[in-house]
């Protein structure tokens, strides 16, 4: 093993390690409420279902990478291969999609009962379920066509062109109908993330225009402390920016690695990497987005 796939190899196992921590605790945390008869929230059921894609990501894309940089090839057949890709991408679509959903009941949440959203705030939590379920219908979908395409290393089937992907192989098609496959990727994650990046920016302007009449107050108060909208507002853009910085790059990696021939092995690695760093991250981030969203919430009704 040379240097290059020992320090490969100990970056995958640092980041599955901290990803299962992280979303198998908060995972933990919510069925131990649960069967203990605690009433769970709205979002709390959406918190759940991304903490599972996320789980789904880094158990079946970041094991694999992990085992091939420390020379364990031998374990993926076919099926392994079609297994492992399909389970990675539902998980990875099922968590930007259930991302947004979650922003988009926040912003609905705190938006003032003067607007046009005002009347959504008793019906969205009844929508819930099924737009979780559509999600999950959706990428499994949207996604089944992929393993067709995904062979073993060692598969003895008579193919001229492969793509090394690190733990398998894909089966190189025309350039026409791999645009086509890359555009599938493409479109529906522009428009998760443009999407996110509507309800955040929503909720920072609603978050701004509560502080400013209630300025005042904030104003003859003499504790140090931020008032509520402020820490909000950071936890949102703390949020939006992790989201759109990590599927951005993961977009465009998985994109150019649709469409380029043989991808070299700086280009396998950094893109499985960048594709794990949103589900892995994303426990500590959302716990401390939701939150603060919490007690804004609390704050709105008083």
């Amino acid at each position: 093993m040379n240097a290059s796939n020992l320090a490969i190899g100990i970056a995958y196992l640092s980041q599955t390690i901290v990803g299962i921590l992280g979303n198998f605790s908060v995972l933990y945390h919510y069925t131990f409420l649960y069967f203990t008869g605690y009433r769970l929230r709205p979002t709390d059921i959406i918190l759940m279902h991304i903490f599972v894609a996320n789980s789904m990501v880094i158990l079946f894309r970041g094991i694999p990478q992990t085992m091939v940089s420390f020379g364990w090839k031998g374990f993926f057949n076919d099926f392994a291969c079609k297994l492992f890709a399909y389970t990675s991408k539902v998980g990875r679509g099922v968590s930007l999609a259930s991302t947004c959903l979650l922003s988009f009941i926040q912003a609905i949440t705190i938006s003032p009962r003067n607007t046009r959203w005002a009347e959504l705030k008793g019906k969205a939590p009844k929508y819930i379920g099924p737009s979780i379920l559509m999600c999950w219908i959706l990428q499994m979908l949207i996604n089944i066509f992929f393993p067709m395409f995904m062979i073993s290393k060692q598969s003895n089937i008579n193919i001229t062109s492969r793509k090394d992907l690190g733990h398998c192989s894909s089966v190189c098609h025309n350039k026409t109908r791999d645009s086509l496959y890359a555009a599938l990727l493409f479109v529906p994650d522009v428009v998760g993330l443009g999407f996110m990046i509507w309800a955040s920016g929503s909720m920072v302007f609603i978050l701004y225009r509560h502080k400013k009449q209630v300025q005042h107050i904030h104003r003859n108060n003499i504790s140090s402390r931020s008032s509520p909208e402020s820490r909000a507002t950071k936890s949102i853009l703390l949020l939006v920016s992790t989201f759109v910085y990590f599927y951005t790059f993961s977009t465009i990696f998985h994109c150019y690695m649709t469409l380029v021939d043989k991808p070299n092995w700086w280009l396998v690695n950094t893109s499985a990497l960048i594709h794990g760093c949103f589900p892995t991250v994303s426990p500590f981030v959302l716990m401390s987005h939701v939150s603060s969203a919490s007690r804004l919430c609390f704050a709105l009704i008083r």
